[in-house]
């Protein structure tokens, strides 16, 4: 069975529907990150990037995933990338709620609590990522970058994202942030965690077919 078609779609169909599940995946994003910071057992690629960059000047985490972010959507200009309302707020959402959750969540003394964190953080980020794709409205900075290098190259999806990871994960690393169980879990696990969620909370047409990013309809599978 073919998956959920998830090119961009216009904002203009069904926005409250949309719009509301795109800035729920997003919040849940940066909650599930905060998780896994506090966790203290590994972080994503990325993420160890953005807690090395946290260390080093002393910026908040949301500041600096943001940051980050802004640095990545400049490398969109070469490879031709066009923004969607998703991009822009795949940027402001996420690093507020990161911020929100560190403020709020404490870092627990016990293993085992930490390991249900860890684990629970990792799911979450399953369900927020297939959610704020789902709604189809422009993918985030990272993704957009992934993809954008893949259409460019001719380069395959798994291989550019490995090769983007890998290196974001040594810089990271290199720099200081932190490494470990949770890294591998993550990396093991998000892929098809977020493929699981997707049929469930990806938005379709309320007419048999898909809809073009032109806003057309498209019947038929």
């Amino acid at each position: 069975m073919a998956g959920p078609m998830l090119h961009p779609v216009p904002v203009r169909l069904s926005p409250g529907r949309r719009l509301t599940q795109l800035t729920a995946g997003l919040a849940l994003y940066g909650v599930s990150v905060g998780m896994q910071i506090e966790a203290a057992l590994g972080l994503a690629p990325w993420d160890v990037l953005h807690e090395a960059l946290h260390k080093i000047t002393g910026w908040s985490f949301g500041i600096v995933t943001a940051l980050t972010s802004v640095t990545v959507l400049l490398c969109w200009i070469p490879i031709k990338q066009k923004l969607g309302v998703g991009t822009v707020a795949n940027v402001v959402i996420v690093a507020g709620s990161v911020d929100l959750t560190l403020a709020v969540l404490p870092t627990p003394d016990n293993l085992v609590v930490r390991l249900v964190l860890l684990v629970s953080g990792v799911v979450l980020n399953g369900l927020a990522t297939a959610a704020y794709i789902g709604v189809r409205l422009g993918p985030g900075p990272r993704d957009g970058l992934m993809t954008g290098v893949s259409g460019r190259t001719g380069w395959a999806i798994r291989w550019v994202r490995t090769a983007i990871e890998v290196t974001v994960l040594v810089v990271g690393w290199l720099l200081g942030g932190t490494v470990g169980v949770g890294t591998v879990l993550y990396a093991l696990g998000i892929g098809p965690l977020a493929q699981a969620f997707l049929p469930f909370v990806t938005w379709r047409p309320r007419v048999e077919g898909d809809v073009g990013a032109g806003g057309g309809a498209r019947t038929g599978h």
